[in-house]
């Protein structure tokens, strides 16, 4: 199989050992996203990769295809069976049974020992399919009970499942709200289905706002970890989000993710055919750094198909399909314990690095140098640890004086098919590294170096397998003529 699924000793001899005396927590040292978030609440996010940004450096996921119906449409949506090539929520390969998910589930823990948490994101609407889901969950939790649950849902039947939630151990929920405004909504919803009919306008809007925010006040209430999903929609809700924003902060949300519509025309999507442009990666920006001060950010969201696996950014469902997975797997959690323990004493190396690298930069560096965006070319562990030809994906970062901040991603074409590279994918990989100057990568060939210098991108391949952190930080004091020593992998 391919891509992260990989033999443990391959694992355990990339993460250096901390020395003796050294922390063999989180706790010892604050990482990269734990900013002000209690204790209590790190310890249920600090393995969930969508809910921890950190966490997604090191821990995988999976979505089970299992709820097919849906109760709303959305213009930005069309749901998609049998399909292995598009990107995107609402798409899957394969519709399964509570039983045939469980199997996967199963199949994918024997291999995968990063796999930390299940969720059910459709293909339609989780709790629209209650039944499949919570059957779902209830096999999985008798085999597995180490997994984090979690599910994503438009909200419209939210209400109505909050108590079930509980019972099923689903402390992780993310609601899609791309509005407050009942206007603003009927430009993106054109009809639902509640209590046994449709409705359509701003009958419709209301009723599905109301819903959304009495299910976001219940779970709360419960302490139920709530995430927020909003389309980024240009000139719909690009300005609204603010608002939407400061009401799902009133009402008790963990996080807000805010996504960049997907809106290709291939993709048979309302919006798509309609010609709705999706937003740059300049104003997706501008709206999350324009939501300081509310709910949590997340920044790095793929936007996952509703069977994916593995790691975030990296897709492993063609491996685990149900003619590739045995009928009766069987999992040896002695691989996922080591794993487990690896990645405590690398996350504290790494938050050891991380403060290094900041104490540094806020006593060396000019607290007037400009702050500067990089890209990195990472395959995980927050390493910089990935060819330039291989990436599909650039992680942002700010760097300023008083730090290094994970700021998004980029999505881009992979530059090498096959081992060659292939020059015409160039123009979109430039496209998507628009406002960046400088990519940090573990390699790169001379043909795409020269390509990136020509559009005024430094290729920087000094600090292969560094700490992303630690190593973007001594770059930059040594471009504003201060030193800070990088931490280097051991």
């Amino acid at each position: 199989m391919s891509g992260n699924v990989v033999p443990l000793s391959s694992i355990t001899r990339s993460m250096p050992v901390p020395p003796a005396g050294g922390c063999a927590s989180s706790s010892c040292g604050a990482p990269s996203d734990r900013g002000d978030v209690p204790e209590q609440v790190w310890e249920r996010i600090k393995d969930h990769p969508c809910f921890s940004e950190e966490a997604h450096h090191y821990f995988a996921r999976m979505h089970v295809a299992v709820a097919p119906a849906c109760n709303i449409q959305c213009n930005y949506c069309n749901r998609k069976y049998d399909c292995a090539n598009e990107s995107r929520p609402g798409v899957t390969s394969e519709r399964l049974t509570p039983e045939q998910a469980a199997r996967k589930v199963m199949a994918v823990a024997a291999k995968v020992p990063q796999l930390s948490v299940l969720g059910i994101a459709g293909p339609g609407d989780s709790l629209f399919d209650w039944r499949r889901t919570f059957e779902t969950f209830r096999l999985v939790a008798a085999q597995m009970p180490d997994l984090k649950f979690c599910i994503s849902t438009n909200g419209l039947a939210l209400p109505d499942h909050v108590d079930e939630l509980a019972q099923y151990n689903i402390d992780h929920v993310t609601i899609t709200i791309n509005a407050v405004d009942p206007e603003i909504a009927t430009k993106i919803y054109p009809w639902i289905y509640f209590n046994g009919r449709r409705y359509t306008g701003i009958e419709a809007a209301r009723i599905l706002l109301d819903r959304q925010m009495e299910g976001l006040e219940r779970l709360t209430a419960k302490g139920v970890l709530v995430k927020i999903n909003s389309v980024l929609i240009p000139g719909i809700n690009d300005r609204h989000l603010i608002e939407v924003n400061k009401a799902i902060k009133a009402r008790g949300a963990f996080l807000h993710n805010v996504m960049p519509l997907i809106s290709d025309p291939s993709h048979g999507t309302r919006f798509g055919l309609d010609g709705q442009r999706g937003p740059t990666a300049a104003e997706v920006k501008a709206v999350q750094d324009s939501l300081g001060g509310g709910a949590h950010l997340m920044r790095h969201c793929r936007q996952c198909r509703a069977d994916a696996v593995g790691m975030l950014g990296e897709d492993l469902s063609r491996d685990f399909t149900l003619d590739k997975i045995p009928e009766a797997p069987v999992v040896d959690p002695e691989p996922r314990r080591v794993y487990r323990e690896v990645v405590a004493r690398e996350r504290a190396d790494r938050a050891r690095a991380v403060a290094a690298a900041t104490a540094g930069l806020a006593q060396t560096a000019p607290t007037a140098a400009p702050a500067r965006l990089v890209a990195v070319c990472t395959k995980g562990g927050g390493r910089i640890n990935q060819h330039f030809g291989h990436a599909r994906e650039f992680h942002v970062f700010e760097v300023d004086s008083s730090g290094v901040r994970f700021s998004g991603l980029r999505k881009a074409d992979n530059y090498c098919l096959g081992g060659e590279g292939d020059d015409e994918r160039m123009p979109t990989i430039l496209a998507a590294l628009e406002g960046i100057e400088t990519v940090f990568v573990s390699k790169i060939g001379r043909c795409p170096r020269d390509d990136l210098a020509k559009a005024g991108i430094e290729a920087v391949d000094t600090h292969p397998f560094e700490y992303i952190e630690s190593a973007v930080a001594a770059w930059y004091a040594e471009r504003f003529g201060v030193q800070i020593e990088a931490a280097s992998i051991a």
